[in-house]
């Protein structure tokens, strides 16, 4: 499993924002979207992609297309959603599928209420979109779902992770062969007993869409 916490000035200040317990929804909102898209550029790095020969107004050139099948981006419900926006501007072609999975706060094991997926991924880049990685579990099931319907890449797009959701997910997918990546704005310190965080940015969720 690779690892990329990306470093850029650009990246820190949205971060720092978004942390910041006085941001409220709609600018927590945009700057998580400014974010993604940041982060996004830097995960689609290895994305396929196809040589194609197009016409300029003077003469042909070569360049590069996204290649088939088309890439899928999947948000994990409902913190997921937020990130979408900003993954899709730089992926407009991607196709979407949804994973609505919670995280049982007595046990912290992932639960699934919601699948909308291709039932065969077979040959599949798939993105996946999940605000914070904390104990690891939420985002484990969801790329052990992604590659057991034939993904063959898949890369988790994270605003912060934490050291144990790192060890966890690297242990629990370590039987898989095929490329696994984590791209996120920072590695914070660590989680407290209650599986959050820490420093973090409270539940992105709650301050994406407030508390319901």
């Amino acid at each position: 499993m690779q690892v990329l916490a990306v470093d850029h000035p650009l990246v820190a200040h949205k971060l720092t924002t978004l942390r910041d317990v006085r941001t409220d929804s709609p600018t927590f909102r945009r700057l998580a979207d400014e974010l993604v898209t940041l982060l996004a550029y830097e995960a689609t790095r290895d994305v396929r992609v196809v040589e194609a020969t197009v016409r300029t107004p003077l003469v042909p050139a070569q360049g590069v297309q996204l290649a088939s099948p088309k890439p899928l981006v999947v948000p994990i419900l409902r913190a997921g959603l937020g990130m979408l926006d900003g993954m899709t501007r730089l992926l407009p072609t991607a196709e979407v599928g949804f994973l609505g999975m919670i995280r049982d706060e007595g046990t912290l094991q992932a639960q699934t209420y919601a699948t909308r997926l291709p039932d065969d991924l077979s040959g599949r880049q798939c993105y996946v979109l999940d605000p914070m990685l904390a104990t690891g579990g939420t985002l484990a099931a969801a790329v052990k779902l992604l590659f057991d319907r034939g993904a063959d890449d898949v890369t988790a797009i994270c605003l912060l992770a934490a050291p144990e959701g790192l060890k966890y997910l690297d242990q629990a997918c370590e039987g898989i062969a095929a490329p696994i990546r984590v791209v996120t704005a920072a590695i914070d310190s660590h989680l407290n007993e209650q599986g959050f965080i820490i420093p973090g940015l409270g539940d992105a969720g709650d301050r994406l869409y407030g508390v319901v």
